[in-house]
């Protein structure tokens, strides 16, 4: 009792019409406007020319809008409106660049394919790991949507070409009628360029309605259930067999 007359002094006071002190957020998210310098800066880093790109759809805009309003004569009320116009035009740009940068620096990094594909969100059911790869450093991506299962594949294209194969011959066993397409993301001749890679896949042709995407994603689990899993935050192409083990069976 003693112990909390004390904790009682030593706490401020509150008026009975004061409002409560709010507590203090840890680990604070940095505002809408730090967010997009901070993507302005990556994207310049990456696309010096962005600045121009930027400047330039911005007079475009209002350049016409001027043009529209010495047309009605009223060029004032014109201006304002394409102040904001202006700003959300090279907010547009910067954008597109920021993600064509984006796309850049992951080329030649593990998993780069799996990264492309996330850019993907409302209809679609996308799986982190790779669901197969070998110790060539090649790994294949899943995806359900309504175009059906689309296997995303990172590596040279000879190379992977029997990886993502056998990996459709055994979704093919489980779900005979359920269509599976094949894209080789990557810069070689014949590839779909990494900021390609989400748009391939919204072009596919849909084919399965939304409630059968739930339906395969959940019989494939119970597929991938049975194999050996994929450590979290362990490069896949690291893992190797335990070769004592495998003499002490």
């Amino acid at each position: 009792m003693a112990k909390n007359s004390d904790n009682d002094a030593a706490a401020p006071k509150r008026g009975l019409f004061s409002r409560k002190p709010k507590a203090e957020k840890k680990n604070k998210e940095p505002g809408r406007l730090k967010q997009i310098g901070q993507v302005f800066q990556m994207t310049r880093r990456n696309d010096p020319m962005v600045v121009w790109w930027m400047a330039l759809a911005a007079l475009a805009v209002i350049a016409v809008c001027l043009i529209i309003g010495f047309l009605i004569n009223n060029w004032i009320t014109m201006l304002i409106i394409a102040i904001p116009l202006a700003l959300l035009a090279a907010m547009f740009i910067m954008s597109r660049r920021a993600e064509k940068a984006a796309f850049s620096q992951l080329e030649g990094r593990p998993g780069a394919a799996g990264a492309a594909m996330s850019v993907l969100r409302r209809g679609w059911i996308l799986k982190q790991e790779p669901v197969a790869y070998n110790r060539h450093q090649d790994l294949v991506f899943l995806g359900i949507g309504r175009p059906g299962i689309v296997l995303v594949t990172e590596g040279p294209k000879n190379r992977v070409r029997e990886l993502a194969s056998s990996e459709r011959k055994r979704i093919a066993r489980v779900l005979p009628n359920v269509p599976v397409h094949i894209i080789n993301a990557g810069s070689e001749e014949g590839q779909t360029p990494l900021a390609e890679v989400g748009k391939s896949m919204k072009k596919l042709p849909k084919s399965i309605t939304k409630l059968e995407v739930s339906a395969i994603d959940k019989r494939l689990s119970t597929l991938t259930a049975n194999r050996l899993p994929i450590p979290k935050g362990v490069d896949p192409n690291r893992v190797r067999p335990n070769r004592r083990a495998m003499r002490g069976r």
